[in-house]
């Protein structure tokens, strides 16, 4: 068997589920390091869910070792709700993954070049696609709204006047327009094109859509006492989770307190800790991509599955639809 994959967070995922067992759902299994962890941990079976061909592909010399305990499903897990039912944990590990990163030819590194593509599922608008074919504006409100970036505008500037000499089809063509158009970074700064490259990604595959739609389908999945463990790794993503285990465990509150009292429904969540949880020293030593990792868990309630409104999730709006 192949050395396993360490995802970040285990540990205090592991502690709060301990002790591991009955089905669990990896929601975004990428490189199986969750799964692995479950099924050692004790779980009795685990379903892994990736929209990824490629993981599915990587996982083929090890994932018969584990025989039926580990059914790997190709699906988005947004839809995770009809892979399982009445679940012990759902774990989700949000964003990009290494083995993603790590191959040039998937056009998600702005340090490697390729083609400028980012499909997870491989099939869709690419991210050249956008970047080639959405208005100024249009550009602009993605790099934004999905990437908090303050120079969105300058940007997307210069992204349609480089196209019009010739299409931007590769990575490092557009890190280096990105590049242009910001500061050179301090020591311990972030890549200048990490905001841009965040936020073209998140729309090509559709993310926050998939997060709300997730989300809620862990809240169906997932059987009384079952955990459930978010791991984030950007601000807008973290703020999402915590809007919606809020709303669904009851703490959001009244607007002002000029309001009616309202009967609210019983919550579905209960949380595990108020404060998003951090990576301790010795992860981040091991394992420096854990420095912007954030986990929220929430235990599930007896209480029936609520109906998702998009205002209990805050998910960011585009402007301009494409």
């Amino acid at each position: 068997m192949a050395a396993p994959h360490v995802p970040v967070l285990l540990r205090p995922i592991l502690e709060a589920a301990a002790p591991v067992r009955g089905v669990w759902i990896d929601g975004t299994f990428g490189a199986g390091g969750y799964a692995r962890a479950l099924l050692e941990a004790g779980a009795g079976t685990v379903y892994g869910i990736d929209r990824d061909p490629l993981a599915h592909e990587l996982a083929a010399p090890w994932a018969a070792d584990y025989g039926d305990r580990l059914r790997l499903v190709r699906e988005n897990f947004a839809n995770l709700d009809t892979v399982a039912s009445d679940v012990d944990g759902v774990v989700l590990d949000l964003g990009v993954s290494s083995m993603q990163l790590d191959r040039a030819e998937r056009g998600f590194s702005f340090q490697k070049d390729g083609p400028l593509d980012m499909r997870m599922s491989q099939d869709g608008p690419s991210a050249a696609d956008l970047v080639n074919e959405l208005t100024e504006v249009q550009l602009a409100d993605i790099l934004f709204t999905y990437g908090e970036e303050r120079a969105s505008r300058r940007i997307a500037r210069a992204i349609v006047r480089e196209r019009a000499a010739a299409p931007i089809e590769t990575t490092l063509r557009l890190s280096e327009i990105v590049e242009g158009c910001l500061p050179r970074p301090k020591p311990g700064q972030s890549h200048p094109a990490t905001r841009s490259f965040q936020a073209l990604r998140i729309a090509v595959n559709d993310e926050y859509a998939a997060l709300h739609e997730g989300l809620a389908a862990a809240e169906r999945a997932l059987a009384p006492g079952g955990l459930l463990a978010v791991v984030t790794f950007h601000s807008v993503e973290d703020r999402m989770v915590k809007r919606f285990l809020q709303s669904r465990a009851g703490q959001t509150g009244r607007a002002n307190r000029f309001q009616p009292q309202i009967e609210e429904p019983d919550p579905q969540f209960d949380l595990l800790s108020k404060k998003a949880i951090g990576a301790d020293r010795d992860e981040l030593d091991a394992n420096p991509r854990a420095r912007s990792a954030k986990l929220r868990l929430a235990r599930r309630t007896e209480a029936p599955a609520g109906v998702l409104d998009p205002s209990d999730i805050a998910m960011p709006r585009l402007k301009e639809t494409r």
